[in-house]
């Protein structure tokens, strides 16, 4: 079995971070409550360097904030974009982006739904457990404009869906009841200052 899957493809080996990382820039990354976040993104519709830069500074965003993935409203851009790099429940390592994601609809057979911890780095701080589907497919495009398919299981399942709700103006906190939302806001109080001193110390460190 393949320990890496780059853009739904295996591979032999990958580095640490993805090599577009290096071409990036850290943004600042948007919480909670910021109207980017709460609207459905726009259709991506030009394909080619402007795009090319925004996904290489998702990437390095990302890996400053110790995420597994991030979608492009969380660095202020409207768009339907995200990117990951994820680990499955197997230790299977999946890198990659997805332009215009749209979550395939899974019949309920051989599929479970799992409660687990998730997070979220417009939510700093805050972990709560949310209900998913162990499975998901995610259709969209690579940012040449060339059609991808991307499949996942457990945690890798769990961020599809994640980024995914994202692109449709949703965060996990709109799947929680109102006691399970002010408990997680609770969470962000307590531990935002925290949180954010440590993704810039990561931060000097990804970009001396």
């Amino acid at each position: 079995m393949p320990r890496v899957f780059v853009q739904g493809q295996p591979l032999a080996s990958y580095p640490p971070l993805a090599p577009e990382a290096r071409r990036g820039s850290v943004r600042r990354v948007t919480e909670v409550g910021e109207a980017v976040l709460h609207k459905p993104c726009r259709d991506v519709t030009e394909f080619g360097p402007d795009l090319a830069a925004l996904i290489a500074d998702m990437f390095l965003t990302m890996y400053a904030a110790d995420g597994a993935g991030l979608a492009a409203n969380q660095v202020g851009v409207d768009l339907r974009l995200f990117v990951y790099d994820c680990l499955d429940d197997e230790g299977v390592r999946h890198v990659g982006h997805v332009v215009n994601p749209v979550l395939a609809e899974l019949t309920a057979v051989g599929r479970r739904l799992l409660d687990d911890q998730e997070g979220c780095l417009s939510v700093p701080g805050a972990v709560m457990d949310v209900p998913r589907p162990d499975r998901a497919v995610v259709r969209g495009f690579d940012q040449d404009g060339e059609p991808v398919v991307v499949e996942g299981t457990g945690y890798f399942a769990r961020c599809l869906e994640h980024e995914t709700d994202h692109c449709d103006g949703r965060v996990y906190l709109d799947r929680l009841s109102r006691r399970e939302r002010k408990d997680a806001l609770r969470q962000v109080t307590d531990r935002r200052a925290e949180v954010l001193a440590r993704r810039a110390a990561k931060a000097a460190s990804l970009t001396a």
